[in-house]
């Protein structure tokens, strides 16, 4: 980065036209860096619906109407050699995977960037006040973004969320430089990148139903079919899962185990809506199968778990690694979670602890307080620390 704070025309304009559109593209194909953020709905839906893609360059913003233009075309961008700039780009990413194919394949998340700089997950707009000392324009958060036409008062928001992302780009990237931190949330963004985003796999829906967790043997294996069948329904049609049938209705029909469309009636949480047409067949199908299924083996205790031995240091470590984070002005999710600390523990293949920069500052000091040559304690002052041990018995 030159350090140049980007200008983006501070007066938006909406694409509405394939060719405006392609104007746009070309305009992007060659930039170094561009800003992007989206904004969707997916209460109604079991896929996001994208609503708006703002971009902004040096020298250009625009907003570009998906509900009128077809964005797949963005994809040459995305899969160019520019660096894609976003706040907390988690679900833009899935959005632009499902509209355009493919995710940028560089990324800068300003999120992520000023965690490594002592913000715990910040908001943009926390962001725009620490950084750049001015507010964002206030919005509504509920806003309907499918309804034409949008507003001014719409517009200028949602511009306001690409406007100055470039410059953050530049401020923050100052900062990960001063502190030899620039390759680590680079490293970081790249993992968001390559990440699984995937449909969810209906085979697994059963365990995000809180009301069938403690379920066994042939209850669980009717949970898992029917929220299987759920799942796999909610995408067919594209409506939330809880449209398609309720979690309540899922647990009670797992407990029951229903074999007519009589009995899938007299359950709790199942109404004639949810048995409409070939429905309800499908539905009285998935309880037979998963009745007649072996009981399935929770994914979870395929884990092996923390050595007893060790299971109290969790904790200890958990609050080092807080007190570390602060020292270091890290957002300690990023330094080390407790998951990280358990998978490490447990000595896992791909524990997160085990390479990189993490290694350095938590998992290296932690192998040594595993082998006996180093001890945590209190340095007189509230904080834990790891030391060099002495070996002398108080």
């Amino acid at each position: 980065m030159d350090g140049r704070e980007a200008q983006p025309a501070t007066t938006p304009e909406v694409i509405t036209t394939a060719t405006g559109f392609a104007d746009v593209v070309a305009a992007l194909r060659d930039q170094p860096r561009y800003a992007l953020d989206t904004e969707f709905h997916r209460e109604r839906t079991y896929f996001p619906r994208l609503a708006l893609v703002q971009l902004a360059w040096d020298g250009g913003l625009v907003l570009v109407d998906p509900l009128t233009v077809d964005i797949a075309p963005l994809a040459e961008v995305l899969a160019g050699p520019g660096t894609a700039v976003l706040h907390a780009a988690t679900q833009d990413l899935e959005v632009l995977e499902l509209a355009c194919g493919t995710v940028p394949q560089l990324l800068f998340d300003t999120q992520i960037a000023a965690g490594f700089v002592g913000m715990s997950s910040p908001s943009l707009s926390e962001l725009h006040d620490r950084r750049l000392g001015k507010a964002l324009p206030k919005g509504d958060r509920l806003t309907d973004w499918l309804r034409r036409p949008l507003s001014d008062d719409q517009l200028r928001y949602a511009a306001s969320d690409v406007a100055e992302l470039l410059h953050l780009q530049d401020i923050l990237s100052e900062e990960l430089e001063r502190r030899g931190r620039l390759p680590w949330a680079a490293a970081e963004c790249a993992l968001l990148v390559a990440r699984a985003r995937g449909g969810r796999d209906p085979e697994l829906a059963y365990l995000r139903i809180k009301e069938v967790r403690q379920l066994r043997g042939k209850a669980l294996g009717v949970a898992k079919a029917v929220a299987a069948w759920r799942e796999r329904r909610a995408a067919q049609i594209d409506q939330p899962t809880r449209h398609v049938l309720p979690d309540l209705a899922v647990a009670g029909i797992a407990q029951r185990a229903p074999a007519t469309l009589s009995e899938l009636r007299k359950v709790r949480g199942v109404e004639d809506r949810h048995l409409r047409g070939v429905v309800g067949e499908e539905l009285l199908a998935a309880v037979i199968a998963g009745a007649a299924a072996p009981a399935p083996t929770r994914p979870t205790t395929l884990r092996t778990e923390v050595p007893r031995e060790l299971r109290a240091a969790v904790g200890l470590l958990s609050a080092w690694v807080t007190q570390l984070a602060r020292d270091l002005e890290l957002d300690a999710t990023l330094l080390a979670t407790r998951s990280d600390l358990e998978d490490f523990l447990r000595n896992d293949a791909d524990a997160r602890l085990a390479v990189g920069w993490r290694a350095e500052l938590v998992g290296d000091q932690i192998r040594q307080l595993l082998e006996g040559e180093a001890a945590l304690a209190f340095d007189g002052h509230g904080r834990l620390v790891i030391e060099a041990r002495s070996r002398r018995s108080l």
